[in-house]
């Protein structure tokens, strides 16, 4: 029985002894703090992006009929004017036919007429109703050509071949899909750009008169290596999202790119004068963050933070300090809320300097 009161007596000894010896640690321990500082900073915004061919288009046959003839292969790259599909005229060739028998017929008589009005021999309105006839044959003639002639597809400006959607022989009827063609020596990117992006890019490109350059990040995380310039903005925000679209075009020599692929736009935005705190002197509870404030009297303020932007090392502040207030810098696992702690102040360039070593 004694030896058990020994025992608690002697635990409850070193417990006292090691909590005051760990108060007075506390109370020895400096603390680093420093202040919140304003400079102007480089961010990089990232946007996912849709990638389109400068030119794309359905290839749909004009008529009806049998396919006759593919010229061209799945994937293949065709020259402008490169004959692609042949229709089996059938109605149209003998349309044509009969066209071009008539308009023979017409020429003839009106050639004849024509002499005759020169001797006299018919009156002048006799030769101006044949002559109508022979226009209208023409007329008719030309009209029969030009179905004809739809039969034959030829590609209207160079690009790749997408896989076909009938195979030789179908029977197609008129505007059925064939295939689809795409430019793709230049691409168009679209990307969504929030209200408070929009306007720091504009503020941006009217102050300095940058920010028409962006990048593109392909799906396998490289970089493309040609660099875009946005070239247009979409007139409206989308009242759903909040967002408007840019576009921005990108050379595309080595083909590389393909219509309907994607990708992240990345817009470098410089931001002048904000407020900005290291990174490390922020904690996170739950989703929201914080930071400890020294007042006068060394006593730690717990603050929450709102932030605009991260970039390395740094936190953008949106609101929740100034550049008056002590922030805690390291040890915040060691305090808490309440506590008077000593500190020693570390300026600005201190500060910076640390970023540096971190990084090697």
């Amino acid at each position: 029985m004694r030896s058990a009161i020994f025992m608690t007596c002697l635990l409850g000894i070193l417990t006292l002894t090691a909590c005051k010896e760990e108060e007075h640690h506390k109370e020895n321990t400096v603390f680093s703090v420093t202040k919140p500082w304003r400079q102007d900073v480089q961010i990089n915004l990232e946007y996912v992006a849709q990638i389109k061919a400068i030119q794309h288009i359905e290839v749909r046959a004009f008529e009806k009929g049998y396919l006759q003839n593919i010229y061209v292969d799945e994937g293949q790259m065709v020259p402008k004017g490169t004959k692609m599909f042949q229709l089996m005229p059938m109605l149209m060739q003998a349309e044509y036919d009969k066209a071009k028998a008539e308009f023979d017929v017409s020429t003839i008589e009106y050639n004849q007429t024509k002499r005759l009005a020169q001797q006299k021999v018919v009156s002048q309105n006799e030769l101006a109703l044949t002559k109508a006839k022979y226009e209208k044959s023409k007329a008719v003639l030309d009209l029969a050509k030009a179905h004809l002639d739809l039969t034959s597809i030829n590609a209207p400006f160079d690009g790749i071949m997408d896989r076909f959607r009938v195979r030789l022989g179908s029977l197609v009827e008129e505007g059925e899909l064939l295939t689809t063609l795409s430019d793709i020596t230049k691409l168009w990117v679209y990307f969504n750009v929030s209200e408070r992006d929009y306007l720091n890019y504009m503020n941006m490109k009217k102050d300095a008169g940058k920010g028409d350059a962006v990048k593109l990040r392909m799906a396998n995380g490289q970089f493309f290596d040609q660099p875009g310039i946005i070239d247009t903005i979409e007139a409206d925000f989308d009242s759903e999202t909040g967002n408007v679209a840019f576009r921005a075009t990108f050379e595309n020599p080595k083909q590389i790119l393909r219509h309907g692929e994607t990708g992240n736009a990345i817009l470098t935005q410089e931001l002048k004068n904000v407020l900005v705190v290291p990174q490390k002197a922020v904690f996170d509870v739950l989703d929201k963050h914080f930071a400890y404030v020294i007042d006068p009297k060394g006593k730690v303020i717990q603050k929450e933070l709102f932030i605009d932007y991260e970039v390395p090392h740094l936190f953008i502040i949106k609101s929740g300090l100034t550049e008056e207030d002590t922030i805690l810098l390291e040890g915040l696992g060691k305090i808490s809320t309440g506590m008077e702690i000593k500190t020693k102040f570390e300026d600005t360039s201190a500060v910076k300097k640390s970023f540096e070593l971190e990084a090697h």
